[in-house]
């Protein structure tokens, strides 16, 4: 998974050419590192389909609070460049994975 910072976001959402799932986190957050094993396997499953970035909100503020993110870990999921929702309450590789809904 690649880290994401303000600078290069709205750039890496405007270019991906698959789905986007950014995942933000604070380092001491056990649930986010939980959340990211699972998403480390959500990538090497759904390989090509979806983009998997995540972003540390202890040095990236303003996506963030442009998302007006206020509990840790969440889920963003883009298609076509565009925020389509937040995927909230996951935990699992399955769960992850039925959401997302991916062909």
């Amino acid at each position: 998974m690649r880290e994401v910072t303000d600078r290069d976001f709205d750039r890496l959402v405007a270019q991906a050419a698959v789905p986007l799932l950014v995942e933000f986190w604070k380092p001491g957050c056990g649930s986010c590192r939980s959340l990211m094993r699972e998403l480390e396997q959500v990538e090497q499953e759904a390989a090509g389909r979806v983009l998997i970035l995540t972003m540390n909100v202890e040095e990236q503020f303003q996506i963030p609070a442009e998302l007006e993110i206020v509990s840790l870990p969440a889920l963003a999921f883009y298609r076509q460049g565009m925020f389509e929702r937040f995927i909230g309450g996951l935990g699992t590789k399955a769960e992850i994975l039925k959401q997302l809904n991916l062909p």
